[in-house]
């Protein structure tokens, strides 16, 4: 989205929620693995961990639906925030700088998630207040 410089995601193995903030406009959109990963119990006795493995091509897809922002709060209730980290920091190095903070949230509103991020770059001095009205 042209003009807007920050980003925000709402990461987990569902769903990831992308916030494009502006100045005056926020442009939403969600990404969804094309193939989710279930919730799976490990048994006694059985091989393996029990933990499906990462699902690149969905971190792949998120990472770059921001890779032309400026700065970009990532957010989620577990570990697919962490897991997108490590894949960005893996696959696309040059977007890890751009990262300006890592945030347990659980599952708040897009409106919630959006007043989260905006407060967050501007106490980061990094999305400048809207002018005021006149």
């Amino acid at each position: 989205m042209s003009g807007h410089h920050h980003a925000a995601i709402w990461i987990d193995h569902l769903e990831a929620r992308v916030f494009f903030i502006g100045r005056n406009a926020t442009e939403a959109f969600a990404i969804h693995p094309h193939d989710p990963t279930r919730h799976i119990h490990h048994k006694a006795n059985s091989i393996g961990s029990g933990h499906a493995k990462e699902n690149q091509a969905y971190f792949h897809d998120v990472a770059q639906s921001v890779a032309d922002a400026s700065a970009v709060l990532i957010m989620g209730p577990a570990n697919a925030k962490i897991e997108l980290v490590k894949h960005i920091h893996h696959h696309d190095p040059k977007l890890m700088d751009r990262i300006v903070g890592i945030e347990t949230v659980n599952h708040p509103t897009d409106g919630e998630l959006v007043d989260h991020a905006r407060r967050y770059f501007r106490a980061s001095d990094r999305l400048p207040h809207p002018p005021p009205n006149r």
